[in-house]
């Protein structure tokens, strides 16, 4: 399988599990686009508070994964509760031009 997961058009936000413990998890995050890419770190907690690290990508690239950490980590309650388990070992999610981007 191929790891290149710059698309054409756009930008692809990914979320990988780097380590749990509870309520908190850390994820390696990182934004490509169609000629870069943006790495950082996140920590996530299950009260839907995140801290993420500066990613040098544009403000409107960066809001979005800075949104999509802060729905995962909304969710991680719920996930429990439904019996899987709260921390997705990756997220991944493209967003098109259209959005802003």
């Amino acid at each position: 399988m191929s790891r290149d997961l710059h698309p054409t058009e756009g930008a692809r936000l990914l979320l990988e599990r780097h380590r749990e413990a509870g309520a908190r998890a850390t994820y390696k995050v990182a934004i490509y686009t169609p000629t870069e890419v943006f790495e950082s770190m996140a920590v996530l907690a299950d009260d839907g508070a995140i801290e993420l690290q500066p990613t040098g990508a544009p403000a409107e690239l960066h809001a979005a994964l800075e949104m999509l950490a802060r729905l995962t980590a909304r969710a991680a309650a719920k996930r429990r509760v439904d019996g899987l388990g709260a921390w997705p070992a990756r997220v991944l999610r493209w967003r098109g031009t259209g959005r802003g981007l």
